[in-house]
């Protein structure tokens, strides 16, 4: 019982995150990304921001971060979740990271192409955003780059049962996030804001110096669900952009 009212409440933050409802947004034409501060007034924000996300994140601008980011990840039950904008992973149980200095409990992931993030102007083919919350509800985001390459054996299953559409399935085995992280933690921070509406500002990104690999045959599967499900780069505004490893 534990494990379905855990599972429930994540959908319901999942809901909250991709502001599900009346208002309809997408990633194109007239409620595309440019649109979207006025298409409600719950998403003012995506307009009138200034800590909006996500960055091109200039790597000579980055200054040291001396906190590292440590994960106690476990293979937890979830469900894969497509709602009509990604898709997306809840954990019921997936565990914790320690991100700058501070345990954060890992709720969901879920998937963008191309990646939103780029680096010194530099594009990814796709990338995984972990979203984490704090027992004080402070959000943060753990960020994977992918570059294509050899199958991702971590995703192999959540690719073969990715709902076409708006829906959800059980995962078949427990996942647990570690196996998508790439050998080494060293990262690019930065303040930031949810990267769909309403754009809440508030999130600290953590972005993966260290690029994965995921094959075409997976990223054509996804892109056979959303084609292209990314905001474009955010003014920086004068924020600081740290580094770590």
């Amino acid at each position: 019982m534990k494990k379905v009212l855990v599972v429930a409440c994540l959908t319901a933050f999942a809901s909250l995150s991709y502001a599900e409802g009346a208002v309809k947004w997408g990633y194109e034409g007239n409620i595309g990304p440019a649109n979207w501060g006025d298409l409600s007034k719950e998403f003012a924000t995506c307009k009138t921001g200034q800590v909006q996300a996500p960055i091109d994140i200039q790597t000579k601008q980055a200054g040291k971060n001396s906190a590292p980011i440590k994960t106690n990840y476990k293979a937890s039950a979830g469900e894969i979740l497509n709602n009509g904008h990604t898709i997306q992973v809840n954990l019921a149980d997936g565990g914790s990271a320690n991100l700058g200095g501070a345990d954060y409990k890992i709720l969901q992931f879920h998937m963008h192409t191309p990646a939103e993030e780029k680096i010194d102007g530099k594009s990814f083919p796709f990338n995984a955003h972990l979203v984490h919350k704090s027992a004080d509800g402070k959000l943060a985001v753990i960020g994977i780059l992918f570059n294509e390459g050899k199958e991702n054996v971590a995703l192999k299953d959540i690719f073969a049962a990715m709902p076409a559409a708006e829906g959800k399935t059980p995962l078949k085995a427990p996942f647990n996030a570690s196996a998508m992280l790439p050998s080494s933690l060293a990262y690019y921070n930065y303040a930031g804001s949810l990267t769909t509406p309403g754009c809440s500002e508030g999130v600290q990104f953590y972005i993966l110096k260290t690029p994965v690999e995921l094959s075409s045959a997976q990223l054509s599967s996804f892109k056979k669900i959303f084609p292209m499900n990314a905001r474009p780069v955010m003014p920086l505004n004068g924020r600081k952009i740290t580094e770590g490893s």
